[in-house]
């Protein structure tokens, strides 16, 4: 099967070089994880994704059965997520012009924008598509309000799209709710989680980590792996860790290289509610983390804290159940599906640090407990979450659409439409 994927803003080609910053997350790395997983299937992959270096080739070889184009749609540089709006009609235009050449069996939209960019092109030629959130623009309002910088039109469009395409692929079952709150039937969505690379993230050692922080004898280690950003509750974990005994240390990877998280204005505000509460020389930044050391890092550490306000999905858990680590966890979105409270970790309240220090707290004391959580984590990694897994998940849906006729285009998803 020919496949095209659109991921406008998120390059699979930068999940390697090392995430955290605000635009660059678990998106870059599910749709790269998702192309390789299907390719090593038999399939081909293209992956189009807006060009945001004048140097980079139109097309790359990222593996076997899976070429990244860099579509021209605006300026050749790096723009913010949300500015990216007004070059979808670009964006659109030359996808059209591209599967007018090479028509795929098949178009996955990745994100909102992706969507808007790929369903003119497709229903222009008659090609199926399967849209992926990955973050609904009504569940970042509700949570960001004011300070929330989709276009104003984001939720229009995202409703308009989950009415128009063949199928909606929810990542968790909180998503399916949400998408029949905008009017999307429930029986236009099937769950399909992302995954994760279980032949990369393994248990092992947990002496030391690739990043070079060699973790003390007797030191209880909280990792935190997260973009940089507020949302991510990296501020809740300092806070619980104030109230835990003075042999617990918070190493947090993401946000911007190292030699930048002096300049950087997230890690200035985390920095100073460190000193604020007292552990200032217990909470290390290590700045963003490549793929190839992650793995370490979560050996390295005695639980994993991942306490978002809101998260869509989360593939932080995932990586650190994998290598075998315990994780405290809020209860949100598809951190409620991935994370078994009581088996795999503990579930926590958004947004609470006494409850997230009572919960690592009972990990510190009992490691016994952290250790089999650690082993169930590491089970249900495999046997739910492992990227063959979903990728065939995906086959199935894929399959169903093709054979399937294609809905109209709706009448307010042309990309120029007004707010």
């Amino acid at each position: 099967m020919r496949i095209a994927m659109v991921s406008e803003h998120a390059s699979p080609l930068a999940a390697s070089s090392g995430l955290g910053g605000a635009d660059a997350g678990g998106q870059n790395v599910a749709v790269r994880a998702l192309a390789l997983a299907l390719a090593d299937a038999g399939h081909e992959i293209v992956v189009h994704t807006r060009r945001a270096d004048p140097a980079v080739p139109r097309r790359v070889a990222m593996a076997p059965g899976v070429t990244v184009d860099h579509v021209d749609a605006g300026p050749a540089r790096e723009l913010p997520k949300d500015d990216l709006v007004d070059h979808m009609d670009a964006f659109s235009a030359d996808l059209a012009a591209c599967w007018r050449d090479e028509t795929p069996d098949v178009v996955h939209a990745h994100f909102w924008m992706s969507g808007l960019a790929a369903l003119p092109a497709a229903r222009a030629l008659g090609v199926p598509i399967v849209q992926t959130f990955h973050a609904l623009g009504s569940v970042k309002r509700r949570h960001q309000g004011a300070d929330d910088t989709s276009p104003a039109r984001r939720v229009a469009v995202e409703s308009d799209l989950g009415a128009s395409v063949d199928r909606v692929l929810a990542t968790c079952h909180d998503e399916v709710d949400e998408l029949v709150a905008l009017g999307v039937p429930a029986e236009r969505t099937t769950v399909v989680p992302c995954g994760v690379d279980v032949a990369h993230f393994t248990p092992g050692d947990a002496a030391f980590a690739a990043t070079g922080r060699r973790k003390a004898d007797g030191v209880f280690r909280i990792a935190s792996v997260s973009r940089l950003v507020p949302r991510k509750g990296v501020d809740t974990v300092i806070s619980a860790l104030a109230r835990l005994p003075g042999d617990a240390e918070l190493v947090v990877a993401g946000g911007p290289r190292p030699e930048g998280l002096d300049d950087d204005p997230e890690v200035a505000r985390l920095r100073a509610l460190a000193r604020a509460v007292g552990v200032a020389d217990r909470v290390h930044f290590l700045g963003a983390v490549g793929h190839d050391a992650l793995p370490a890092l979560y050996r390295s550490a005695d639980a994993v804290a991942c306490v978002p306000t809101y998260e869509p999905f989360g593939l932080v858990p995932l990586e650190a159940m994998a290598c075998g680590r315990p994780v405290v966890a809020a209860a949100v979105g598809g951190l409620a599906d991935t994370v078994v409270d009581g088996v795999t970790g503990h579930h926590v309240p958004a947004g609470d640090p006494g409850a997230v220090a009572a919960a690592l707290e009972r990990l510190r004391a009992d490691p016994r407990r952290a250790r089999r959580f650690g082993r169930a984590g590491r089970r249900r990694a495999e046997t739910e979450y492992g990227w063959d897994r979903v990728a065939a998940a995906h086959e199935r849906v894929y399959g169903e659409v093709a054979s399937a006729a294609v809905p109209a285009l709706s009448t307010a998803l042309t990309t120029g439409s007004p707010a």
